[in-house]
């Protein structure tokens, strides 16, 4: 309050979430489907890593890229997802401006990283299946040592050098962020002095991951589709080759597009409702990781039978040890 009441002499320490201005009365019922898609965040994503970890079979690059997508999905959610709960059900709402930060470092690093794993995966797709014959040369475990330290200094320093300068900032005027979690723009639009360099540090954020990530990932794809329909036999083989390329485009379009409109929203003065901007955020981090498990774990055939097998051996130990006990018991 002491802050509200001295307007521009202080930069403000603590601000306030407010996510759904219009849907105040209702922000308790609002809990109940956001819990529910983070518990299946948390179950879907923790169980394809346990099928992954526990099936020998499935050590390989192309299993340990999607182990590494699922366990960011668990991280960038839990990054957002329980504070806007404690807001929603208990106006646990404030926040410092240190916490603000922090949360805005782990959600945009986090959300970057997701854009460099999905940017693998395709490369990986890529070369196992246009160029097999080079899979081993080229995807090997330094590879992999390589791609760790620049998705650390590419994710690292950019997001680094954009908490920063948002940090760095004069907040004198209104300390209500509209949106439920800290949001780059959605803070810096509540500066008092000038953005431009958060503006153009947004801009190079959008064209380092999307502009490039997403240009890659589609053509790795037309190029893997290319050669697939080449060597299907018929028509059904063509549509799940279509099917399977589709999916996959469309779950990474919307992690882009919807990331991207929220995130340049304030950099091209595009008026979005407090309302629609917010859940558009949590469609950006919730969707792709509450689908990822499907289209990468359930779709796949080997996570599939490496699940049932997991299963079988589970219902084959619960049936030996009810069955154990009788036996000595005849013995």
């Amino acid at each position: 309050m002491l802050e509200a009441s001295l307007g521009g002499n202080v930069s403000h320490s603590t601000f306030v979430f407010r996510g759904f201005p219009e849907l105040q009365r209702q922000r308790r019922l609002l809990a109940l489907p956001l819990f529910a898609s983070y518990v299946s965040v948390l179950l879907g994503n923790s169980l394809l890593v346990h099928v992954v970890r526990s099936v020998e079979s499935l050590h390989g690059p192309m299993y340990l890229l999607i182990c590494s997508l699922c366990v960011v999905d668990v991280l960038v959610a839990t990054a957002i997802i329980p504070n806007t709960l404690l807001s929603l059900l208990l106006d646990w709402d404030q926040i410092s401006l240190a916490g603000c930060l922090t949360q805005m470092f782990f959600t945009h690093f986090l959300s970057s990283v997701e854009s460099t794993l999905l940017l693998a995966m395709a490369l990986d797709r890529y070369v196992a299946i246009c160029q097999p014959l080079r899979y081993a040369d080229i995807i090997d475990s330094s590879m992999f040592v390589r791609l760790l330290f620049f998705t650390l200094l590419r994710s690292g320093s950019i997001m680094a050098l954009l908490v920063a300068l948002a940090g760095s900032l004069w907040f004198c005027d209104s300390n209500v962020i509209e949106h439920c979690y800290c949001d780059h723009m959605a803070l810096v639009s509540l500066a008092c002095d000038s953005t431009e360099k958060n503006d153009a540090v947004g801009v190079a954020v959008i064209v380092c991951f999307v502009g490039v990530d997403i240009s890659l990932i589609f053509l790795s794809y037309v190029k893997i589709l290319g050669v697939v329909l080449r060597a299907a036999a018929d028509g059904e083989d063509r549509w799940k080759a279509f099917h399977t390329c589709g999916t996959h485009l469309i779950v990474m379009m919307c992690f882009y597009l919807v990331g991207s409109v929220t995130f340049l929203s304030h950099n091209l003065h595009i008026h979005i409702p407090t309302d629609a901007n917010t859940f558009m955020g949590l469609v950006y981090i919730l969707f792709p990781a509450t689908v990822n498990p499907v289209i990468y774990g359930v779709r796949t055939k080997e996570i599939r039978n490496g699940f049932f097998k997991i299963f079988k051996l589970r219902v084959k130990k619960l049936t030996t040890i009810k069955v154990s006990p009788a036996g000595k018991r005849q013995t």
